[in-house]
């Protein structure tokens, strides 16, 4: 809705009552659906964004995918690191007392052995048929780790490409925009989960790209310190923040100094969806330049590509919004949805 439309609306409702903050139905404020995907087994940043999601009004969560890792995944060793992340979600829905509102899924295995059309899985059905099902508001296709399930659901129906738009978490810096990760190998950790999925959406496809890039998603720090203050609250915040403590202990265990910080890596694809302006819907304070698609590279690295459809590139995230908003909502008396 545009700001002039709203105001010219006010004196109408002028002598309606008003509710208080908390007394609206969820499903009046939904503004976008959107599909949540990731390796809900591997880092807890990606149960963090899920948690922040399920408690925001404005979006309607109308499916969690639980996606593969890499084949040699230390976060990982599990044959079944997809079916072990659907099953991370639904402890968490458990613990927020959301158990059977959202439908979870399992996604493939396995990278994608070729390009070709695979054949059809519970995730890339309910892809196809979210995508395709008639409805005003715009779904987002909200993706913090590899690409495959989407991948194998355009490839099956093309058709989806024009009728969602993927957010997604992943690929390194673009030349001008971002240095490289000082000691990181040229292939980003995202892209690399499954190269040739990557291939086929940015290559291949004509699905909308709103991209947050390594030295985007880095910025995403918080301290131990804020951690501990939100697992003192209770709640769902304080079971999170539990998950986060457990890789910190293990890294301990390896001899690894993780320091005072942790990356919520995941969390932009909340404030680029739930977190968008009232008026002229847009995640009006983050900042993104359109570039061309650039054309991915076996080895994950990317190349420019001049004839590349446009894409946004976000280059800042607004973390202020963001962690202000996940400290609200996850906290024990943090907003039921």
């Amino acid at each position: 809705m545009k700001r002039r439309t709203f105001l010219g609306l006010l004196p109408a409702a002028a002598g309606a009552c008003v509710l208080p903050a908390h007394a609206f139905a969820a499903s009046d404020q939904h503004r976008c659906r959107v599909i949540v995907d990731n390796d809900l087994s591997g880092d807890p940043d990606g149960l963090v964004q899920l948690a922040q999601h399920l408690r925001s009004p404005s979006v309607d969560i109308r499916a969690i995918i639980g996606s593969h890792l890499h084949a040699d995944e230390a976060w990982s060793k599990s044959e079944h690191q997809a079916t072990d992340g659907a099953n991370r979600a639904r402890e968490l829905l458990g613990v927020m007392g959301l158990s059977g509102k959202v439908p979870v899924i399992a996604g493939s295995e396995r990278a994608m052995p070729s390009m070709q059309v695979s054949a059809r899985t519970a995730a890339t059905d309910a892809i196809i048929a979210e995508a395709m099902r008639d409805d005003p508001l715009p779904l987002f296709y909200c993706a913090g780790a590899g690409l495959t399930d989407l991948a194998m659901a355009w490839l099956i129906e093309p058709r989806i490409g024009k009728r969602l738009t993927l957010v997604w978490i992943g690929g390194p810096e673009y030349p001008g925009l971002g240095l490289p990760v000082p000691g990181a190998t040229p292939g980003e950790y995202n892209i690399t989960i499954d190269v040739l999925a990557a291939q086929v959406i940015f290559n291949r496809s004509d699905i909308p790209i709103w991209q947050v890039p390594r030295n985007t998603y880095r910025r995403m720090l918080m301290s131990m310190a804020e951690l501990e203050q939100m697992k003192a609250q209770g709640g769902t915040g304080a079971w999170l923040v539990e998950q986060i403590e457990g890789v910190s202990q293990a890294a301990a265990g390896a001899g690894l100094k993780v320091g005072e910080t942790y990356a919520l890596g995941d969390s932009p694809l909340v404030t680029l969806t739930a977190l968008q302006s009232a008026f002229e819907a847009d995640p009006s304070s983050s900042d993104y330049v359109m570039v061309p698609a650039p054309t991915v590279m076996a080895d994950g690295t990317c190349k420019r590509n001049p004839k590349g459809r446009p894409i946004r590139v976000y280059t800042t995230i607004d973390t202020r919004l963001t962690f202000g908003d996940m400290m609200a909502k996850l906290g024990k008396q943090g907003l039921r949805k």
